[in-house]
């Protein structure tokens, strides 16, 4: 780099996405020809469903793949809306919703659209760390919700008082990197707090759909100004198809579709019309979320006898986050061992914690069965 090439305050603020470093690695040794259990991104194994690569097929064979309108096609907006009225008996204006490219943009245009420079933003901390680097990325200040072991590791009303000044506040449950569910009568408190403090409140759904003998509740239910995002990715089986939507209340959407034209024209054609037919295949994707129950229950009976018993509670999504202090005080180094050791991929826990993380783990459990099995032999000759 010459003395006239620069790179930006913002840039250098935005911290590395360690599951994605781990990723690269577990990548790298996998095409060495090493065997790898890959549990280290939040990622199904199962394929996207096949209603849904059938529609993406029947729209390419049609030879054209156009933009569409930036807030989405009609057809799709309306199905999710009807999609809150079937599963949460909340009635949701096809105008308030918006798809995206993915949650992530999501998140960009709901920080956008809600806040200027300097803003002070409430995530939860340990929390899905592009919180906090789209936060840097766009000149605002992530303010940590310390979660406490005495409200199960979940967002209350007491901590948003706590936070100090802020100028909105951002929950996600099912949590990444717990699963933690936000119980509903909770939630509905956190939205009741961010109103009377005149807040946006903005709600990560985005495993929706994936819980275990918990309910799940939309912030929609109690607050009907509340930016909700969600994505196709995780329940759906359709992460690398890039297709998410927002509901946002009426005043943000004209703000929204300009940044969105301007930032991104529109969320991908084919996987608009993939995500429309995703509706239709709720069956099948209730049979993989039964095996990630089953994947759960296999890691929750062995990763005590392994010393790794101390997690926090796992209501939801697809993961494990386990305390290792007992083996060590670098969750880093512990995982980078792991991987090359033992020939398992997790994530640090300082992707999500960059105060507490140091002696905590992330397990994906989205693999099959076998994978989970084998992993657990794998660590219970590695820890001995």
């Amino acid at each position: 780099m010459t003395d006239s090439q620069k790179i930006s305050r913002r840039a250098q603020a935005v911290a590395p996405f360690l599951a994605m470093d781990v990723m690269a690695a577990a990548a790298a040794k996998a095409r060495a020809g090493d065997s790898v259990i890959r549990m280290e991104v939040g990622q199904p194994s199962a394929p996207a469903p096949r209603a849904v690569i059938a529609a993406a097929q029947a729209a390419l064979a049609d030879g054209r793949v156009p933009y569409t309108e930036a807030l989405g096609m009609p057809a799709l907006r309306a199905r999710i809306a009807r999609h809150y009225a079937e599963t949460y008996g909340v009635a949701v204006p096809p105008e308030r919703v918006v798809v995206t490219t993915g949650s992530s943009a999501g998140f960009v245009l709901a920080f956008l659209a809600l806040f200027d420079a300097g803003a002070r933003v409430a995530v939860p901390q340990p929390g899905y760390p592009a919180y906090r680097s789209i936060l840097h990325a766009l000149d605002l200040v992530p303010v940590p919700l310390v979660l406490r072991r005495a409200d199960r590791f979940a967002p209350t009303s007491a901590l948003i008082r706590e936070a100090g000044d802020l100028d909105g506040v951002l929950v996600m449950s099912p949590a990444n990197p717990s699963g933690t569910v936000i119980a509903p009568d909770r939630l509905a408190d956190l939205c009741a707090t961010t109103k009377a403090l005149g807040l946006p409140f903005v709600s990560d759904e985005i495993y929706h759909g994936l819980s275990y003998g918990v309910p799940t509740a939309t912030a929609l239910q109690f607050d009907a100004d509340a930016v909700v995002i969600n994505s196709f990715s995780k329940f759906y089986c359709m992460t690398g198809w890039r297709v998410g939507w927002m509901v946002v209340p009426e005043a943000l959407v004209r703000p929204i579709e300009r940044l969105a034209q301007n930032l991104y024209i529109s969320a991908p054609y084919l996987s608009q019309v993939a995500a429309l037919a995703a509706f239709d295949t709720l069956d099948a994707m209730g049979a993989i979320r039964d095996g990630y129950a089953e994947n759960r229950n296999i890691l929750l009976d062995a990763l005590p006898g392994l010393g790794l018993g101390e997690t926090h509670p796992a209501d939801g999504a697809f993961y494990l986050y386990a305390d290792v202090g007992r083996f060590t005080d670098d969750a880093t180094a512990f995982c980078r061992r792991m991987l090359d050791e033992a020939g398992v991929a997790a994530t640090p826990g300082l992707d999500f914690d960059p105060a507490e993380g140091h002696h905590h783990v992330r397990f994906s459990f989205a693999g099959s069965k076998g994978d989970c099995v084998e992993a657990v032999r794998r660590l219970r000759a590695w820890l001995g």
